[in-house]
């Protein structure tokens, strides 16, 4: 199961958390989030970065010319976003050789054909629990109402996954789902893990 790390800011706890060896870590690139990477006190060098980890960035709402300059900038492998952009912004960012994460925030209201048009575009879903922030919540949804849908598309699990949901996490499959996000449940203060944890929930789920 393919585990993503998001949020990740300070070179340091970059650097432990790379040592458990997660197939993806992400970085924040919304100026309004506490865990904003070009804020961190010591910003880690996503340069130094194995190759094997892919690196993340994730934008909200930000415009095509400066997501293409950071992706440029850190070279990035895949381009995270995590607000309400429309169809045609995935496809300008397709068409410029991103591959992208298109992240929905689901409820229990959400309309799940929204989705299907936004899968020739991009590389993957991300299903995210509706909060009053656009991600980083740390509250989950109920994944049963991803149940008998498909998607075209692989998707990641988000939302408030954290040691305690393990037994849901155990007993839950879908064959569209390749891997798990998670951020705000492995914190010790924004933007810092307890990698600790990280690490024996990583082996837990593989």
């Amino acid at each position: 199961m393919l585990l993503k790390v998001c949020g990740l800011r300070e070179r340091n706890n970059v650097e432990e958390v790379l040592a458990i060896q997660p197939q993806w870590i992400g970085f924040i690139f919304e100026p309004s989030s506490s865990r904003y990477f070009l804020h961190a006190q010591q910003r880690a060098s996503v340069f130094e970065i194995d190759g094997d980890i892919k690196k993340v960035g994730v934008f909200v709402n930000e415009d095509t010319d400066v997501i293409l300059h950071f992706h440029q900038e850190f070279a990035l492998d895949l381009i995270q976003l995590h607000g309400d952009e429309s169809v045609d912004e995935c496809r300008q960012l397709n068409e410029n050789g991103i591959k992208i994460i298109k992240a929905f925030r689901i409820d229990d209201s959400f309309n799940f054909s929204e989705v299907e048009k936004y899968a020739p575009y991009i590389t993957l879903f991300l299903f995210d629990a509706q909060g009053p922030l656009k991600g980083g919540n740390g509250i989950t949804f109920n994944w049963e109402l991803l149940k008998n849908r498909r998607f075209g598309k692989p998707f990641l699990l988000s939302g408030g996954i954290g040691p305690e949901t393990i037994p849901a996490l155990l007993n839950f499959s879908h064959p569209d789902m390749i891997g798990i996000d998670v951020n705000s449940k492995f914190e010790v203060s924004p933007g810092v893990k307890d990698v600790k944890s990280l690490h024996l929930f990583q082996q837990q789920i593989a």
